[in-house]
């Protein structure tokens, strides 16, 4: 390898760690786990194929879960820029209204599901996040996976999908910004009314608790709106 490309690779490295550790270098780094909470504020892991059998068996339950849809903007953790995600993801909630993840215990720092974390918890390391980079996008686990066989239920998301996709809701504030605002208002307007009303149509029907609705529709449209 050139070694000036081995020491950009290695100076990019440096400067991620101080970054994740929000500008917060430790010179007697021990690359070891010190159990600080950093990596467990900054979200929840999307998970992939490997951790099917954790919600499947209900060691992570679906009101514990939530949606980004592909091509929903999200701010990506370890980079820290926000740009829209190239496949859909399966994420592990914020708990108190916070990023931090569910299962962060804050009184000794410990997670409540340690023996049973998601593959890209039992991958990251503050210190080196290329392997957990690499896993990005890869194998992820999606609806698609848990959902397809439960007759009804995977129409209703595919249906919510087509008709509120963020590639449809991109195109549309792009037209608002450059032609027919009014009719694009009127076309936003019943996009929206159609995700409200869906959400409440499935919760009275079928008395799901209202707490699974973000896994199985994504984030409501205003707050994914807000991203654009």
């Amino acid at each position: 390898m050139n070694p000036s490309a081995s020491k950009f690779t290695e100076t990019t490295r440096v400067v991620r760690k101080m970054d994740f550790h929000s500008n917060r270098f430790d010179s007697a780094d021990t690359h070891s786990c010190r159990r600080c909470g950093t990596c467990c504020r900054k979200g929840g892991p999307a998970f992939h194929l490997a951790d099917r059998p954790l919600i499947e068996k209900g060691t992570i339950p679906l009101r514990k879960l939530f949606t980004i849809r592909k091509g929903e903007r999200v701010k990506d953790p370890i980079r820290g820029v926000v740009r829209p995600v190239s496949t859909e993801l399966i994420k592990l909630k914020g708990s108190a209204n916070t990023w931090t993840c569910t299962f962060f215990n804050e009184r000794d720092f410990s997670c409540r599901i340690y023996a049973g974390r998601p593959l890209e918890c039992r991958l990251l390391k503050c210190w080196d996040t290329t392997d957990v980079e690499e896993m990005t996008a890869r194998d992820c686990l999606t609806r698609r996976h848990l959902l397809e066989g439960v007759a009804g239920l995977w129409d209703l998301v595919a249906e919510h999908e087509a008709r509120c996709s963020c590639e449809k809701l991109g195109e549309m504030m792009a037209h608002l910004k450059k032609e027919r605002p009014k009719k694009t208002e009127k076309a936003f307007a019943e996009i929206l009314n159609y995700d409200r009303h869906l959400r409440r149509l499935v919760v009275e029907k079928s008395r799901i608790d209202p707490e699974i609705l973000d896994f199985l529709f994504g984030r409501p449209l205003e707050k994914i709106l807000a991203m654009f």
